[in-house]
């Protein structure tokens, strides 16, 4: 059984806007970590915070906006991220209407060296903060 998460949101704000919003420190920090640092570019790296303690590195693997955006992490402190030590996550904006359809992807699980309290952990974050991406993007499209 290979482990994947994948949502699909709908967004009443255009791709450009929720591109935006899922690849820019200023406005990940609204609704995904309490910190952000990247260079929204492929290779770039950053880092995610949660809380003081938990520090998540990312690097960029696509950016293609205002169509996909997709980073590399879990592959801890110091390391460099391989297909064996992090999972990718996709967002891919398709046109739908005045809005967007967000689709989410996570993969690589199983080639983790702890893949059923990574896929645990992050289902249960994924859950807890896409539904709080929609209406933030919704309040940057209407300029308020």
């Amino acid at each position: 059984m290979s482990r994947s998460i994948a949502r699909e949101l709908t967004i009443d704000a255009s791709p450009e806007v929720v591109y935006e919003v899922i690849s820019t420190p200023e406005h990940l920090r609204e609704w995904w970590p309490d910190e952000a640092e990247l260079d929204a570019v492929p290779g770039g790296t950053g880092a995610v915070h949660f809380g003081p303690e938990n520090v998540e590195p990312l690097t960029v693997v696509e950016a293609d906006p205002p169509r996909r955006f997709s980073f590399r992490w879990s592959y801890g402190v110091g390391n460099v991220p391989t297909t064996t030590n992090s999972v990718l996550a996709t967002f891919e904006l398709v046109p739908d209407g005045d809005g967007t359809l967000l689709r989410f992807s996570e993969t690589g699980f199983d080639e983790t060296a702890s893949p059923e309290e990574l896929f645990s952990s992050h289902s249960t974050g994924w859950d807890y903060f896409l539904p709080r991406l929609a209406p933030y993007a919704e309040k940057v499209a209407s300029g308020s």
